[in-house]
């Protein structure tokens, strides 16, 4: 056989940035050196010394989780798949579901439950609000929900649901299994899955833990774990039965080739979040937040959601008339080598404040380069002002 001629491409080294950005967006966020070098490590993903990483990497994320769950697992894919993993193990066929949306991720939770057979009724939260307990409570009245999904931020719309607890603790005076999305969340925020009464907790490494993207976490509460082994109709996903998985995360047994690499370097971001301790961590994302978004209005934009229901960890920001988001954020990544996004189309700005994201030097870089930017392109911004706000609020510790 005559193979034909390779095709011509050119190495990273020409593709990539000679100064890399910056990641200031929704993420993936910056990492650090350690859970970088562990990344660049392989080991046999079956035997003695990955059962020892196993072992520390669920017991570093029931810290993280706050649960003392015994079915907390990693899941060798983004964190969309640990959501599938959650839906598609506690939703069979004819399953009525409420999932409550605020944007793009909770909608895509409710899809999933229709993609598996759940008989779904979507609430739409009020635009730029997080959904409030008594209207959940109302919809719980009126039909025999056994799985409510919702999100604890929604990444996309910059949403809160600041009354999360109360909807949890409704959900289970209903009978019903709570699945909540914790991806730009968890180790950003409060999050007590065994005191809140969620069942089913996802999270992505690429954000508030600042590990790699492709690897995450889940945890099943008892009652979840329960259901899962009663459940009548065969499981549709091989790599995501939560059964199958349960073999290699808890059995010390096969289920597929692990993403080593990955195993180890979510071990270290869990191991540094230890180390800095979650109130320690919960008050760093606080104060970075707060100052960046006092810069933000101080230097004379403003934010998209309500402070009642405003998201800490991923920022929005309402782009001035006549000014391009696109085109700010250009300025943003070719002369300064910052990089934030924007959202799905709309003309809006998000700025991350997840994990490695929320440091001093990195909130400082990021609020020039917008008011810079912003300038370049026609906005109308008070640079010193947002500056020296965020400097104030830091100096005051929030």
């Amino acid at each position: 056989m005559k193979y034909p001629t390779p095709p011509t491409v050119v190495s990273l080294d020409e593709i990539l940035p000679e100064e890399p950005l910056l990641m200031m967006g929704a993420g993936p966020v910056p990492i650090p050196h350690k859970v970088a070098y562990a990344n660049s490590l392989v080991i046999n993903h079956l035997g003695d010394t990955m059962n020892r990483v196993i072992e520390q990497v669920k017991t570093m994320a029931r810290y993280v989780f706050q649960t003392g769950s015994g079915h907390v697992m990693g899941v060798a894919g983004p964190a969309s798949a640990a959501m599938e993993m959650a839906i598609a193990n506690l939703v069979e066929p004819g399953t009525r579901v409420l999932s409550i949306c605020n944007g793009l991720f909770s909608k895509r939770l409710a899809e999933m439950a229709e993609r598996v057979g759940g008989d779904v009724t979507r609430y739409d939260a009020p635009e730029k609000q997080g959904a409030e307990p008594e209207i959940i409570e109302g919809l719980l009245k009126t039909g025999k929900f056994r799985v409510i999904t919702v999100v604890q931020g929604e990444t996309s719309s910059t949403v809160w649901n600041r009354r999360l607890v109360d909807i949890c603790r409704l959900g289970k005076r209903y009978g019903c299994l709570m699945v909540v999305d914790a991806v730009c969340t968890l180790s950003t925020m409060e999050m007590e899955m065994d005191e809140w009464g969620v069942d089913a907790i996802i999270t992505g490494g690429q954000k508030g833990l600042s590990s790699i993207p492709g690897v995450s976490l889940i945890a099943f509460s008892e009652d979840a774990w329960r259901h899962i082994e009663k459940r009548n109709s065969p499981m549709a996903h091989w790599c995501l039965d939560a059964r199958l998985a349960d073999n290699f995360w808890n059995k010390h047994a096969y289920h597929y080739t692990a993403p080593v690499s990955g195993i180890l370097a979510l071990h270290e971001a869990l191991r540094l979040i230890g180390e800095e301790t979650l109130p320690g961590r919960f008050r760093r994302h606080a104060i970075c937040s707060a100052a960046l978004q006092g810069g933000i209005e101080a230097m004379g934009l403003e934010l998209l959601i309500a402070p009642e229901w405003r998201l800490a960890s991923v920022v929005g920001i309402t782009v001035p008339d006549g000014v391009s988001a696109d085109e700010v954020r250009h300025v943003m990544n070719s002369v300064h080598k910052v990089e934030i996004a924007g959202a799905f189309g709309l003309n809006i700005l998000r700025i991350g404040q997840m994990g490695e994201q929320s440091r001093t030097h990195n909130i400082f870089r990021t609020l020039h380069a917008l008011g810079t930017a912003m300038r370049v392109r026609g906005g109308k911004v008070d640079l010193p002002a947002g500056m020296a706000e965020l400097e104030r609020v830091l100096a005051s510790g929030g």
